[in-house]
């Protein structure tokens, strides 16, 4: 039975999210919608990839999810006085980039997919490989509370990093107020009927780079796509121990002010 190991596609390094590649197309666009999967756009420098043959679905990536739409955390190496204010989730790639950020204890990796044709195809597993382990990135804690808003429907993952084996075990979850019960792999998909996973990813003790690999079985085939930062590891630190703030008022000012923890 032939098998077909899939890379990251996007060689653009950074923190946001990532598209895979679609027949006919370049490589992936710096910020997919946040839906289905699309077809990708050309990168910046114009040079077309070829995609690799025969892979039956398509996906994007997002590493800038925030809890329900606002509860996150950012390690930076700044003092307060030179972070600006926090951004909406939907602006967190840029400035997270620009600030040198790093998540703080948690990250959510939203991974849409769904088949390119009415054919179905099997999500069978969904693994997670720890490349690096270092001690806690150093700095500042920021965290991004603006205000919570509603949830997606999202099939659930969690992943505990500092695990000597980290395994992303399916958990329930909440849809606007409506529980979501766990359902553990294999799912179907095609392109009528997409999947959208989260996995969140956590630690306390280490800086860990990782990154997700999705296996996949259509019609006697079978391959794993590699999911990762736009050809990074994603990369998780904890916070423990570190100053934390957030963006509140203090003596009639907007400021980052201590958050009490």
């Amino acid at each position: 039975m032939p098998r077909t190991t899939v890379p990251s596609h996007s060689p653009t390094p950074g923190v946001g999210s990532t598209t895979s590649p679609a027949p006919g197309t370049g490589s992936p666009s710096a910020r997919p919608a946040r839906s289905s999967p699309a077809p990708d756009t050309s990168p910046a420098g114009g040079k077309a990839t070829k995609p690799a043959a025969g892979i039956p679905l398509a996906w994007t990536v997002d590493s800038q999810i925030w809890a329900l739409g606002c509860s996150h955390d950012y390690v930076i190496d700044k003092p307060p006085a030179q972070v600006p204010p926090p951004p909406a989730e939907q602006d967190a790639g840029p400035w997270a980039t620009a600030q040198g950020a790093v998540h703080g204890r948690e990250t959510d990796v939203e991974i849409s997919v769904q088949g390119r044709t009415s054919t179905a195809v099997v999500l069978t597993a969904l693994r997670v490989r720890v490349v690096g382990r270092a001690a806690p990135t150093p700095g500042t804690a920021y965290a991004m509370d603006q205000g919570c808003g509603g949830s997606l429907s999202r099939r659930y993952f969690a992943v505990d990093l500092d695990k000597d084996r980290p395994v992303a075990h399916s958990v329930a979850g909440n849809d606007a107020g409506t529980p979501i019960p766990a359902v553990s792999l294999p799912y179907r998909v095609s392109s009528t009927d997409p999947e959208v996973l989260l996995v969140t990813a956590r630690t306390e003790s280490c800086a860990c780079d990782w990154y997700l690999e999705l296996d996949w079985s259509s019609q006697g085939r079978t391959g794993t796509v590699r999911i990762d930062d736009r050809g990074r590891p994603f990369r998780t630190s904890g916070i423990k121990g570190l100053p934390r703030y957030w963006y509140g008022s203090e003596d009639g000012e907007r400021r980052w002010v201590p958050t009490g923890d």
